[in-house]
């Protein structure tokens, strides 16, 4: 990501701090996305997001780095947006990272996860719409829910070595308080691997997602590379319920995805199949295909998708990075 220097002088603060550095980082996207419904909503609507990342770091004499991160996010039709979000502070040495605060999750940064996501927008109906519920960085300010309070802390670790990423991460949903019946501290576990960029390996674990007892989360996926301009890949993630709950447990999902770059190395076309075994669904699959054009620094992007609804969507719009 192309970062915007805000501050590049160096600081020489005391004998053990070389340089010190402010940095804004982000993207904007804007389109339309259409949802097939019969609720009364307005099926068409232009959805657009700007998010800009500031980032303050040093280093010591030593060899380990600072930082620190704060996120201000505006989305369309969010009440909570653009606002200032809850910070992050990190220390970076020899391949170990280790954050505290509004940290990421080790299941959030598994390496595949949101490999089947489609389009601009990045959204794939058939298997990132029905991962569960677990912590992630939050872009807004906590606060929102009962179990996600302004005494929400965070511990995140990240080690990597010959290829290799191993992730680990705990969220207490109230560290000053004792939590309520039914709401515990989520751990979540992650390892990646990629063998020469032709094959990425990836898994991870959530105890209590989102803090809620018994919501327990198992995903497993794979990449492989057929041809330098071509990739497939399967993945499968594990709610534990089939049935609808509180917590947001939707299932087993299976979802096989793909994506080929075009000879002119400026257009990828992707696509998904993905079967979920929800007691709810009008159908067990659920399908998408999507489009992105490099224009350097940004991308066009559109997807049609249906859901297990049975309901079609689709998206088409840009997003630009700085």
């Amino acid at each position: 990501m192309k970062k915007a220097l805000i501050a590049s002088t160096a600081l020489v603060l005391t004998a053990g701090v070389a340089a010190a550095d402010v940095t804004i980082s982000g993207y904007g996207r804007t389109g339309v996305i259409y949802y097939e419904n019969d609720t009364g909503v307005n099926e068409s609507q232009v959805i657009s997001r700007l998010r800009m990342n500031i980032d303050a770091a040093t280093s010591t004499d030593q060899g380990v780095d600072f930082g620190a991160r704060f996120r201000i996010q505006w989305d369309q039709n969010s009440d909570d947006s653009g606002q200032l979000n809850a910070g992050k502070l990190w220390v970076t040495s020899n391949g170990l990272t280790v954050e505290i605060g509004n940290t990421e999750t080790a299941m959030d940064s598994s390496g595949l996860i949101y490999a089947t996501e489609l389009g601009s927008y990045d959204r794939s109906v058939g298997f990132s719409g029905v991962v569960g519920d677990f912590f992630a960085y939050d872009a807004d300010p906590y606060g929102n829910s009962a179990n996600d309070t302004s005494n929400r802390l965070g511990v995140f670790a990240k080690y990597e070595i010959a290829g290799a990423t191993v992730m680990g991460s705990m969220i207490d949903p109230d560290q000053a308080n004792d939590l309520p019946a039914g709401i515990d501290k989520e751990y979540s576990l992650a390892v990646d691997y990629t063998w020469n960029d032709v094959l990425e390996l990836s898994a991870a674990y959530t105890q209590n997602g989102a803090g809620f007892e018994d919501n327990d989360i198992f995903f497993v996926g794979a990449r492989y590379a057929v041809m330098p301009n071509a990739r497939v890949g399967l993945n499968y993630i594990d709610t534990n319920d089939e049935d609808d709950s509180e917590y947001g447990a939707v299932g087993q999902t299976f979802a096989l995805y793909g994506d080929y770059t075009l000879a002119d190395g400026m257009t990828n076309i992707e696509a998904y199949v993905a079967n979920n075994n929800r007691d709810s669904n009008e159908t067990d699959n659920a399908f998408g295909i999507g489009v992105n054009y490099d224009l350097g620094g940004a991308r066009l992007g559109a997807s049609l998708q249906r859901d297990y609804s049975e309901n079609v969507t689709a998206d088409m719009g840009v997003r630009f990075e700085f």
